[in-house]
């Protein structure tokens, strides 16, 4: 279904990376939620990391997250502060089992399934990963080293979606399965369940779902679950034996962090056929107003090594996919609530670091690379296991050699290498020496996703030419080329869940080619969109081979480190009904109409006031400070003259341009209902899905 879009202004507004723009070639920066002044904003990282399961080992965390039908399989980060990550490990280099579905052969895929829903453990000294490969059964991966290498244990019986506790009893209990929770005795080989050990421990109809991650906490069994059924939510079990009876309650709801549901492809899903080129894909728009499983939802709880408690969590993330959240912890009578005391399960999108370790902000992988290596870096996954001879490190120096083997269309390409795309705003370039394509080659610089989006220089008779195609609207364009050294870029907007593509024959110079296209969320590959190298023949023989190089990623929105606007006079606009905050004579925060007298006024006019920590005061151009009284109710927004009781708050960055104020006193945030006409307050739990219900504003400096 060909989709219109009224894309005028986005074109307007990305053109410039195109027209002139040369291709950088030093260290570019990449998302961090650590805003280097004692808070972090979330997501952890902008790009997907689903499933995760976290653990800390002394002072040392450890996180494993899905990777599905991609390889190496089964990824493990490093942090000593819970913000901040380092590439550890993969558990596996390829899928070890010969089925041809590994190996995109026979018209056979993994597209979607593989290895997913990880459980990491440590117990007596060694390492644990339990996950399931679809149709393959339960997978345990063990070493004594948390970089490897890792000794693989097939695990028999009917055992999925698992974690696995070892209890002080000596005994290893799985909890598993969706709806009836399950918990099933592990042999202490792990080769399989003992035998009359499974049974159901919380039926059907108590509210839990799938993802669990058990815990046992003083002397407490506890069951984490998640559920995406009417929408995405974190729920709780606990009880004082393994087998119940469990009491259940809801630990985190409705935190989308004021996103909503993404654009999705309605008619593909897990298994089936790989998608023809043709296909009729049904596209559904994204929904601003509904949250759906845009919540944080799926993952697990630790405790730091000063005691407090922390949540990770994935959220369904727009066209990145699913990622990973960060949400203080809060025990109540018994309950591990995600979010704050006094604001129970709404997490904060900026909090403060926990206090143990402040490394320098970093993002977790380099995603740039020029091939110079040995070995390709750890971002870097291919789609389904490689073919060994027909990709090289080591045939031309710092050149990535990808050859064409026969391929209908781009998801069907064999060593296709891919590494997961960067939101919230990025793009990606890299160089292609076409010189040794042969007839019927395809080789460049895709979006891989169903529906997926390409260029490729492609090799006919005796020319060469660019394509660009959409299988969403089976829409082609192609241009001559003359030059056999070209460039390719794609720039995407993963928020908005668009791309566009454009090549360059000199570096400096582009050419936009093809359309602005969504890039939906599905379940064809279950995967956020994905940069891809690729090189197949579609004259269904072994073909030549295409050099890639300089692989480059910018992410502009990386930098935050102007998103808060210290020590400027502002003001600030409500989105939700387009007034600009006002301190009214009579002592309240309420708003004035654009242009009216009152916010042309010092009243509307704002300081930012730098209080260290992250933390800032807001002082009224009249010399007022804006302070938070009672209980934060409607009217309890004031203003004081005593610098002392001006409130702290956590500004909380939500990206162009827009923010929250956290108010300390109440936990909450700062508001003003979008419809009633009452003044400010300090009540409110969080965004809305569409940030429109009085809580988000934007900022301009004061005239």
């Amino acid at each position: 279904m060909k989709i219109k879009l009224l894309i005028t202004l986005a074109l307007l507004s990305i053109t410039h990376v195109f027209a002139g723009t040369p291709v950088k070639t030093y260290e570019q920066r990449s998302w961090s939620a650590d805003n280097g002044n004692g808070t972090y904003t979330n997501p952890l990282f902008y790009d997907e990391f689903s499933d995760p399961d976290i653990i800390r080992v002394g002072n040392d965390y450890y996180l494993a997250g899905t990777t599905m039908h991609t390889v190496p399989g089964i990824v493990i980060l490093h942090s000593t502060d819970l913000v901040n990550w380092k590439f550890a490990s993969y558990c596996f280099d390829e899928f070890d089992d010969l089925s041809s579905e590994f190996r995109l052969e026979n018209g056979k895929d993994v597209y979607g399934q593989g290895i997913w829903a990880p459980c990491i453990r440590y117990h007596k000294g060694k390492f644990y990963v339990f996950s399931n490969i679809n149709g393959h059964g339960l997978q345990a991966y063990i070493a004594d080293n948390i970089k490897g290498p890792w000794k693989h244990v097939k695990v028999e019986g009917d055992i999925y979606d698992l974690s696995v506790l070892f209890d002080d009893n000596g005994k290893i209990y799985a909890i598993h399965k969706y709806g009836n929770v399950t918990c099933t005795e592990l042999k202490p080989d792990l080769s399989g369940p003992v035998e009359g050990t499974s049974r159901v421990i919380i039926k059907e109809g108590n509210a839990m779902g799938e993802g669990h991650h058990v815990y046992k906490i003083n002397g407490m069994y506890y069951i984490i679950s998640a559920d995406y059924s009417p929408m995405g939510r974190m729920q709780c079990a606990r009880s004082k034996s393994i087998y119940g009876p469990y009491e259940t309650c809801v630990i985190s709801a409705r935190e989308s962090f004021g996103y909503g549901t993404a654009w999705t492809t309605g008619n593909v899903g897990l298994g089936g056929k790989i998608p023809e080129d043709g296909y009729k894909f049904t596209q559904n728009r994204a929904n601003v107003d509904k949250l759906g499983p845009a919540t944080i939802h799926q993952g697990g709880i630790v405790q730091a090594a000063d005691g407090s408690w922390w949540g990770v969590s994935m959220q369904d993330f727009n066209a990145v996919g699913r990622t990973t959240c960060l949400s203080p912890v809060t025990w109540v009578d018994g309950w591990p609530y995600f979010g704050l005391e006094k604001n129970l399960g709404r997490s904060p999108r900026t909090w403060f670091k926990p206090n143990n370790s402040n490394p320098t902000p970093h993002a977790p992988y380099e995603r740039c690379d020029d091939f110079n290596g040995d070995k390709l870096k750890p971002v870097w996954q291919w789609n389904h296991n490689p073919v060994k001879g027909k990709w090289a490190l080591d045939k031309k120096k710092g050149v990535l050699r990808l050859h064409c083997m026969p391929a209908n269309q781009f998801m069907k390409a064999k060593n296709t290498l891919t590494q997961r795309a960067m939101g919230p705003i990025s793009m990606a370039t890299v160089t292609l020496d076409a010189s040794h394509l042969k007839k019927g080659d395809n080789a460049g610089l895709g979006i891989l996703n169903a529906p997926y989006v390409t260029l490729g220089v492609v090799k006919g008779d005796k020319k060469l030419s660019m394509r660009w195609y959409d299988q969403n609207t089976n829409n082609e364009i192609v241009d001559n080329v003359d030059a056999k050294k070209i460039w390719l870029r794609v720039w995407g907007d993963y928020d908005k869940s668009q791309v566009r593509f454009s090549y360059s024959t000199d570096g400096y110079n582009w050419k936009m080619i093809g359309d602005t296209t969504i890039v939906s969320y599905q379940m064809r590959t279950f995967q956020g969109a994905r940069y891809a190298l690729y090189s197949f023949n579609t004259a269904m023989v072994n073909g030549g081979y295409a050099d890639f190089d300089n692989f480059i990623v910018d992410e502009p929105l990386a930098d935050r480190s102007k998103n808060i606007p210290l020590g400027k006079s502002i003001t600030i606009n409500n989105i939700a009904i387009g007034n600009l905050m006002y301190a009214m004579p009579h002592g309240m925060m309420h708003d004035a109409a654009p242009f009216s007298k009152n916010a042309k006024s010092n009243q509307a006019k704002f300081t930012v006031i730098d209080k260290g920590n992250g933390k800032i005061n807001l002082k009224c151009a009249d010399g007022r400070f804006v302070m938070i009284t009672g209980q934060g109710l409607s009217g309890d927004v004031r203003f004081t003259d005593d610098a002392n009781k001006a409130e702290d708050f956590v500004w909380q960055d939500m990206l162009n341009g827009e923010f929250m104020l956290l108010s300390m006193t109440t936990q909450k945030y700062v508001y003003k209902h979008p419809v009633d006409g009452s003044p400010y307050a300090a009540d409110c739990q969080g965004p809305d899905a569409n940030r429109k219900n009085g809580c988000v504003f934007t900022w301009q400096v004061a005239e």
